[in-house]
């Protein structure tokens, strides 16, 4: 499974009186880690335009195991859980220093092609292409 991972600090402006981090802006940090896990198999956002396709997150599950807090350095972990027919990425959020794991969920999203306005029922060749060049041949 092709995984990469991106450190964040929680900023002072995402947090309540009580220092801990807003639920709604665990998918802000979802989305940050998920363009540096694009970019880093070169089919980041742009990429994906440039192709003639759109992939809009159709589906998000987030389970919140414990709080973030203000200053705290967490880690996100991407795996890539399926690639034929849509883009599910699964998502671990863990403290960077001990560890621990806080936060876990998933997003899937689907190629629309955007010369149609379109769905896709199979992933285009393009992020075939693209995942076998930076990971080799892909199971499946």
């Amino acid at each position: 499974m092709y995984t990469t991972t991106t450190d964040i600090l929680v900023p002072f402006h995402d947090v309540d009186s009580m220092h801990v981090a807003w639920h709604g802006h665990y998918v802000k940090y979802l989305e940050v880690a998920r363009c540096e896990f694009l970019d880093s198999f070169d089919y980041g956002y742009q990429a994906m335009r440039d192709s003639g396709y759109a992939w809009p997150v159709i589906d998000m599950r987030i389970k919140y195991i414990k709080p973030l807090h203000f200053g705290q350095r967490v880690r996100v972990q991407c795996s890539l859980r399926e690639w034929e027919y849509r883009l599910k990425v699964d998502y671990v959020i863990s403290d960077v220093k001990t560890g621990e794991r806080l936060t876990k969920g998933y997003t899937i999203q689907v190629a629309v092609d955007m010369a149609k306005n379109e769905m896709c029922f199979e992933s285009p060749a393009i992020l075939h292409q693209l995942l076998t060049a930076k990971c080799g041949p892909l199971p499946g």
